[in-house]
């Protein structure tokens, strides 16, 4: 059953919680570096590389594509984030209102991952029971 592709939206969902977790750590550390001189603020680059990743044939249904995806080829990747701009004298551009946006946001996001797994899992009951 393992091999039979029950778990691929699973593995993607998976994938894409540990992104979420990874930029929540990310936003934490920038919060607790906002008056740290130099400090870029980082982020994390996992959408636009699951959406590379998705968007390789155009006419392929999206269970399909999630099949094919090798969920080891799309990881969530910390980067700094606009490393030559700054919002101030001292060259830190950590902004802690955005920051606490972006995390109000990521927490959102993170917390729909998880009821999508766990609505897959249950998909995967029922499916077991019948």
């Amino acid at each position: 059953m393992i091999n039979s592709g029950v778990f691929n939206y699973v593995n993607v969902l998976d994938k894409a919680a540990d992104a979420s977790w990874l930029r929540n750590e990310a936003i934490a550390n920038n919060l607790a570096n906002a008056d740290t001189p130099g400090y870029k603020r980082q982020d994390v680059s996992f959408e636009a590389e699951l959406g590379k990743a998705l968007k390789y044939n155009h006419y392929e249904s999206m269970d399909s594509k999630v099949a094919h995806l090798t969920t080891d080829s799309i990881e969530p990747r910390v980067f700094k984030d606009y490393s030559g701009f700054s919002y101030r004298l001292d060259g830190n551009n950590v902004d802690p209102d955005t920051e606490g946006v972006m995390l109000a946001k990521n927490q959102i996001k993170y917390q729909g991952l998880l009821e999508s797994i766990t609505n897959e899992f249950n998909n995967i009951k029922i499916a077991i029971k019948k």
